[in-house]
């Protein structure tokens, strides 16, 4: 359009100075008319469209508490905090910035003080996103870059508003907020009845009844406050907190509301839409929610109960978990979080690791996930800091089940195991024994058949003994508080006659001393040494 313009214009103006006879003025005359058609009628701006100047800096980052090196070490220091800041999100680039490299681009900047001869231990980044920057902070705060520094990473934007402080100005003491008694979330417990309570839903009813098992219960509330302002305090599921201090209500459009107290006050909401789930860790610090969204990068989040905020959040499936088919993809559940008895510690199973994430920076322990070789089940020990899991053969190795302990990574016991078909481990309730019932097959893998391990986790050495089981074993648990255990055991799986038979992992049972008999009982006793049937065959 620009050039028709300028043709147009040109022959006008020309043939204002040619006279009208003249061949030349003709020919331009009849092109001009040839144009005519190509013009709009839109005014039009030559001017060119700039996008509006950027000229914040809530992309740009400062890292303080990096190691102060020469300049030998300057180009090895480059390339690990680069590598560092890349992995939170892509930097900045700009479009003719002929100056900027893949080693040095002109998004990072690492001061060099050439008096010195040395760094001068910051560093500043600027991000494609402000979002990045801003993940970047929360990664990189308290980040251990090695045994001697713990980074420092600020937004820009702050450290403009720290500049304006006057040091030299008047201090003024805040004012504290005035104080407000919390709610005795264990008021409960001090019920002069001595009752439990129970919650119930029905139809979009949810309430909360006190029993003690005599007479009828008694509803202690039953959201009477929502209901008079038009609210409806739960609109999909409930949970109690390990304790009994918490009592969680799932509203999915908005989140999950926490009550508690006397008069089952709210105390907390934590923001999770989509939540059709929530688990409390053992000791009710935190809070962790799940949509159960597949597509959704924050499906599941970990909440602080004490302070609200949201610690971190993890997609349903860790990185590299699922197939490459997608129909095949689909028929896998995601892997769960665990948590340790002392809410020290966030584990979950990815492909051949356990990633185990401290409290309450939820980074991971030592920036490296734990090595487990085919693992197929993980279980943190209910009284100690031990990992326990299981592994099929894998990589011409045999299966195994391992104790680890936390966060030293100490193999405390591995127990090889040979034709596992599969695993299931059960821990005793205060952590002193783990039963491993092991689904063992023959060499043509035809025959299955069954054997329990039992590992002694508080005895030095931590032994194992072997229980052998001829009966197809379809359960197996401790009792709540010793040494006990109970199994259920048929001839085969599909029988309609099961027997129940209990064993004590101390108790001893003088064999029969009758002269001439040595009954099979009495060799089964040898062979299992301790663990000898205290009750048999109980239908």
């Amino acid at each position: 359009n620009l050039l028709a313009i300028y043709t147009t214009f040109h022959a006008t103006h020309t043939l204002s100075t040619m006279s009208a006879d003249d061949p030349a003025a003709s020919a331009l005359e009849e092109e001009a008319a040839q144009l005519d058609g190509y013009f709009s009628d839109a005014p039009l701006d030559p001017r060119p469209k700039y996008p509006p100047l950027d000229t914040s800096f809530n992309r740009c980052v400062v890292i303080s508490n990096l190691p102060k090196v020469p300049d030998s070490k300057l180009d090895k220091l480059r390339k690990v905090v680069l590598k560092l800041v890349t992995r939170i999100g892509p930097l900045a680039s700009y479009d003719g910035d002929d100056a900027a490299t893949d080693d040095e681009p002109t998004s990072f900047l690492l001061p060099f003080d050439q008096a010195s001869n040395s760094t001068v231990g910051c560093a500043f980044v600027e991000y494609e996103s402000a979002g990045d920057a801003k993940k970047a902070t929360e990664v990189l705060e308290g980040y251990k870059f090695d045994k001697n520094h713990l980074l420092k990473a600020t937004l820009y934007t702050r450290t403009e508003e720290l500049r304006e402080i006057d040091e030299d100005g008047d201090f003024q003491q805040p004012s504290p907020e005035p104080y407000k008694e919390k709610p005795n979330t264990m008021e409960w417990m001090e019920d002069s009845c001595q009752r439990d309570e129970f919650a119930i839903r029905y139809g979009n009813e949810t309430a909360v009844l006190w029993n003690d098992g005599k007479s009828d219960p008694a509803v202690d509330y039953d959201g009477a406050r929502e209901k008079k302002a038009g609210i409806n305090w739960c609109d999909y599921y409930v949970q109690w907190s390990p304790k009994g201090s918490y009592f969680a209500t799932l509203v999915p459009s908005k989140g999950v509301i926490l009550w508690g107290g006397k008069n089952f006050e709210k105390l907390a909401r934590f923001p999770a839409r989509g939540v059709d789930f929530v688990v409390f860790s053992p000791q009710e610090n935190y809070l962790m929610t799940n949509n159960n969204d597949r597509n959704d990068p924050e499906a599941i989040k970990v909440f602080s109960i004490q302070t609200g905020e949201l610690l971190r959040a993890f997609p349903l499936y860790p990185r590299d978990f699922l197939p490459d088919d997608p129909s095949e993809a689909q028929q896998i559940p995601p892997p769960p979080f665990q948590w340790s008895y002392d809410d020290n510690y966030l584990a979950r199973m990815g492909t051949d690791l356990i990633s185990v994430f401290e409290t309450p920076s939820m980074k991971l322990l030592d920036k490296r996930s734990l090595a487990c070789d085919g693992i197929r089940e993980f279980q943190f020990s209910p009284k100690a800091n031990i990992i326990a899991y299981w592994a099929p053969e894998h990589k011409n190795q045999p299966a195994h089940v391992d104790l680890i302990e936390i966060p030293s990574r100490k193999k405390l016991r591995q127990k090889n195991l040979f034709y596992v078909t599969k695993c299931s481990m059960v821990w005793q309730e205060d952590g002193d024994y783990l039963g491993v019932k092991v689904t063992r097959h023959t060499k043509s893998k035809k025959t299955l058949y069954n054997n329990l391990e039992l590992f002694r986790v508080n005895q030095p050495g931590i032994p194992v003994e072997m229980l052998d089981v001829k009966d197809a074993v379809m359960a197996f648990a401790w009792e709540p508080q010793g040494s006990r255990f109970a199994i259920l055991h048929a001839e085969n799986p599909t029988s309609t006659k099961v027997n129940v038979t209990f064993y004590d992992m101390w108790k001893q049972v003088e064999p029969d001393k009758k002269k001439g008999k040595n009954t099979s009982a009495d060799s089964n006793n040898n062979k299992q040494s301790q663990l000898l049937a205290e009750v048999t065959k109980v239908q």
